[in-house]
């Protein structure tokens, strides 16, 4: 029976692997063929249920198919509007903008143009660095590291995952890499930073910008404090240096707040998103600036997809969406039932085992007892039906980042699973 398993499952995976580029990674950690999602639960061929704490990296933040969210794309797509349209005027375009403008950033007191690149937050990424080069004129990045800002050349110059970086096989130029604050015991970052700007023979050119996640996601969930990030801010400013945050995976309401800066009381001059800006996965990526670094030239920087109407009326339902249902609130609150469980279920099971996060992302790191035990467990957990991933430095944080609409209930039924699966193995410590 168990060959004749092995060999159903060939059949139905047989397409993928026979034909499909060996880069693929994540089904190769979770092996099944995926069918239908609701919420925060995903259905494969074989009628399997699977709670999601993985949320398509970010990409999902207000659920699979969320109803409201459809509703509004599948209206606009029944009309025969327009789906792609460049970057030229359009009712979806100026209903998007209009909604970030008055119901996210005026708020805020933020002026920001809006600029929209290729779909993906790597473009998003490439575009800003772009821009603050053009700006500035200087070449050189700072960037943090523990970073991970995209796949494609630039933006993975200052990517800091050796992994990725050997796939290019090329030269990764123009960033300087900085030590980030929970690396170095004793170590001032800021004041590392202005010594590498001001000393003649530190061989390392003035920076046009500084890039940054006010989080590190696939760093390890690495939150960075407020003081770090006032300073970084006060640094960039005193030193004419942009500073740019990626809010590509903890943004869009992940950390607590729209805006994962918004805790410091600060504003980048850049900020780049992408996942869940489009609301159920649509693909979209912005970059906001300043107003008074918008330097392009007309079409000078451009990409065919970077008028995608359906994300655009998807991504302005998702802030209707989180605003009715004081989607910040609730992240909060269901991050401290995150915090709670894993402090008094798992932490006890092993004095090694270390917490970190902020509102819905939360690690829990492994390395002091074995780099590879959270491997295992993101596959234990799989095959009791739970979508989980891993972080940081050789993968050795466990992952848990659910929908922020996830029910309670389904919640605490998916950190049990975490729970079960640190008990079964932890035995063999």
């Amino acid at each position: 029976m168990q060959q004749r398993g092995k060999e159903q499952h060939f059949m139905k995976t047989e397409a993928f692997e026979k034909y499909e580029s060996s880069v693929r990674s994540y089904c190769r950690h979770f092996p099944t063929v995926f069918t239908t999602a609701k919420g925060s639960i995903i259905k494969d061929e074989e009628g399997n249920e699977y709670i999601d704490f993985f949320c398509g990296a970010g990409a999902v933040n207000y659920g699979h198919n969320n109803e409201y969210i459809k509703a509004k794309t599948l209206e606009y797509f029944s009309t025969d509007g327009i789906i792609h349209a460049l970057d030229m005027y359009t009712v979806p375009k100026r209903e998007f903008i209009e909604t970030l403008e008055t119901k996210i950033l005026e708020p805020r007191g933020f002026d920001y143009r809006i600029q929209f690149p290729g779909p993906t937050g790597t473009n998003a990424v490439e575009a800003a660095l772009k821009l603050a080069r053009k700006y500035t004129g200087r070449r050189n990045i700072f960037a943090f590291m523990g970073c991970f800002h995209g796949m494609t050349l630039g933006a993975l110059s200052a990517t800091s995952e050796m992994f990725a970086r050997n796939g290019a096989i090329a030269s990764l130029t123009d960033c300087t890499h900085i030590p980030a604050p929970y690396m170095v015991e004793g170590l001032d970052v800021v004041k590392y930073m202005q010594m590498l700007i001001d000393d003649d023979h530190s061989a390392t050119d003035k920076p046009a910008a500084v890039i940054m996640e006010t989080v590190q996601a696939e760093g390890g969930i690495r939150v960075f404090d407020v003081e770090f990030l006032k300073a970084v801010r006060e640094f960039c400013t005193k030193n004419d240096i942009l500073m740019i945050v990626d809010d590509i995976q903890i943004g869009c309401c992940r950390s607590g707040s729209f805006f994962s800066f918004e805790r410091a009381g600060i504003q980048p001059d850049i900020v780049v998103m992408s996942k869940s800006i489009g609301g159920i996965g649509m693909p979209m990526s912005i970059v906001l600036h300043k107003p008074e670094i918008d330097v392009w030239k007309p079409g000078e920087h451009n990409g065919t997809f970077r008028g995608n109407q359906l994300s655009f009326v998807a991504g302005k339902a998702a802030i209707e969406y989180l605003l009715e249902n004081n989607v910040e609130a609730e992240t909060k609150r269901k991050g401290d039932i995150v915090k709670n469980f894993v402090e008094k279920e798992i932490l006890p099971l092993n004095d090694k085992l270390e917490l970190r996060g902020i509102g819905l992302m939360w690690g829990i790191d492994c390395s002091k007892i074995d780099s590879a035990l959270a491997s295992k467990l993101s596959d234990l957990c799989f095959t009791k039906n739970l979508i989980c991933e891993v972080a940081g430095r050789n993968g050795s944080v466990l992952k848990i980042m659910p929908a922020l609409v996830i029910e309670d209930e389904l919640l605490l039924k998916g950190l049990n699973i975490v729970k079960e699966a640190f008990k079964e193995l932890l035995a063999d410590y």
